[in-house]
């Protein structure tokens, strides 16, 4: 089989391979359309998204300093961190279920990684022009033009990168604020920092690196492999239709069809076998070795080799070799979205039993978090006993045990709460009380509320430890009622 294998630079004893480096060929196709709906979809909710406002507040902040998050009117504090814990038990079953299902799907169209390079690929054709005059440019010598070019293109990709930088940061800062401190050169040292980080991160991950992030950097390339198996849907080059690969005219497959004893074929046509005594069949398969499927792929490589761990699963390859297919008067699919199995001639399953368990256990999760987010209680309440002594004996003679109650209202609004002490059947106890008498509570929005509380009880019922509860009640909705369960000691009769 004839192979295109990258020039690369090897040392023996170097754990890194220089490569030449790749200039993708611009490429139009169904996949490119979805890789381009997809960019804008997800750049436009990466850069939409935190100048949005919720009420009084930015839609989407991640507040670090006060250690609250708020998505969309949904605010999460550190005690939520359960629901953080749930999202990322959801991403990597997500990436099991697309994986074992289609493949490198997430790299193909949304990872970041892909999704920057994509623009600055687009950035980068503007400025410099397509694949041939991109490798003529850096080919020659760096005169008027090149200068011109490739520091608009700088200049390009660095505005960009700066605007991705300013807006992660304005996903932890609110994002109105930080920018009228950028105008008015007034940022914090911190935020200074990330944006700068970012900035560089973007430009040279996306700029420079490019395929090297997805061959070298990333893990998701090296255990893959793990999560396919022979129905796992993936790109492919079809050997059995293609082989052996050759130049020809266009409807030279259809004339070798039609009358294989007149068939002749331009270029590196292999002789494959005879019909009969002096009669040559020149039979070629439809791969016409124009390399075009090699020059569109963002990593370089030769889909034809087989499926290779760099193949990021975009389809490139595949809308470069059908507009190929059409030109020629051939069937689509040489190259395709198919299975080992199908490839092999068998029988092919996408759906089996593996993806139908990651997609119920998926399921489910979702289900549950959702649930969880809206059935979480808006108030946190702890009960705190005084150890310092375990009662005090007040001067009408009735026992006091002292507490501290911590309530955290949740809501951005002030709430009125309703203490009450019940015993652990949820039955008034007769003869102990809440000193003063004041049962109500106002806590407002966001309150973080610590508060010393006293409970007395009559002589004769205040002997040894007894179980007491409080309960804590919204006054206007009845349905919000956290109890806590603590302790009410007296002396030893």
């Amino acid at each position: 089989m004839n192979k295109t294998i990258p020039a690369t630079v090897i040392d023996d004893g170097a754990m890194y391979q220089s490569e030449r480096k790749i200039y993708p060929r611009d490429v139009h196709g169904r996949f490119a359309r979805l890789r381009k709906l997809a960019v804008w979809v997800l750049l436009g909710i990466f850069y939409l998204i935190p100048w949005l406002s919720w009420g009084q507040r930015q839609a989407v902040l991640f507040d670090l300093p006060a250690r609250k998050f708020y998505i969309f009117g949904l605010n999460f504090w550190p005690q939520d961190f359960f629901f953080l814990a749930l999202l990322l038990i959801m991403a990597g079953l997500s990436l099991f279920f697309f994986t074992a299902l289609a493949g490198r799907l997430w790299c193909g169209y949304a990872c970041p990684q892909t999704v920057w390079t994509e623009v600055f690929l687009d950035m980068e054709r503007w400025t410099e022009g397509d694949r041939h005059r991109r490798m003529k440019l850096d080919a020659g010598p760096w005169n008027r033009e090149k200068i011109l070019r490739k520091g608009g293109k700088h200049l390009l990709w660095l505005a960009f990168a700066v605007w991705t930088g300013f807006t992660f940061v304005g996903f932890f800062s609110p994002i109105r604020e930080l920018g009228l401190r950028l105008l008015s050169v007034d940022l914090g040292g911190w935020e200074s920092f990330w944006i700068g980080f970012y900035s560089l991160a973007t430009w040279g991950n996306a700029g420079f690196l490019r395929e090297q992030v997805c061959k070298y950097m990333c893990p998701y390339a090296r255990f893959q492999s793990a999560m396919f198996d022979r129905n796992t849907l993936i790109i492919a080059y079809d050997e059995r239709r293609g082989e052996p690969r050759g130049a020809r005219k266009r409807g030279a497959r259809e004339a070798a069809t039609r009358d294989p004893g007149t068939a002749t074929t331009q270029g590196d046509a292999r002789e494959a076998g005879t019909t009969g005594p002096g009669t040559r069949v020149a039979a070629l398969g439809d791969c016409i070795d124009c390399t075009i499927c090699v020059q569109v792929c963002p990593t370089g490589i030769d889909i034809r080799n087989g499926l290779q761990y760099e193949c990021i699963a975009c389809g490139a390859c595949i809308d470069a070799c059908d507009a190929v297919m059409d030109k020629m008067e051939y069937p689509r699919g040489l190259i395709r979205y198919t299975t080992q199995n199908a490839l092999d001639g068998k029988r092919s399953q996408v759906v089996r039993p593996r993806v139908i368990v990651y997609g119920l256990l998926l399921t489910a999760i979702f289900a549950g978090w959702f649930w969880g987010v809206g059935h979480r209680s808006a108030l946190i309440v702890d009960v705190l006993r005084d150890r310092n002594a375990l009662y005090r004996v007040a001067a009408d003679g009735s026992i006091e045990n002292a507490y501290t109650l911590k309530l955290i209202n949740k809501t951005p609004l002030a709430q009125r709460y309703r203490v009450a002490v019940v015993d652990e059947h949820d039955n008034a106890i007769d003869g102990l009380a809440i000193v003063g008498g004041d049962n109500e509570i106002d806590v407002a929005g966001e309150q973080v509320l610590s508060l010393s509380l006293t409970l007395a009880a009559r002589p004769d019922i205040a002997h040894g430890r007894r179980n007491v509860r409080f309960v804590i009640s919204d006054s206007r909705d009845p349905d919000l009622r956290v109890q806590q369960d603590s302790r009410f000691f007296g002396p030893l009769p």
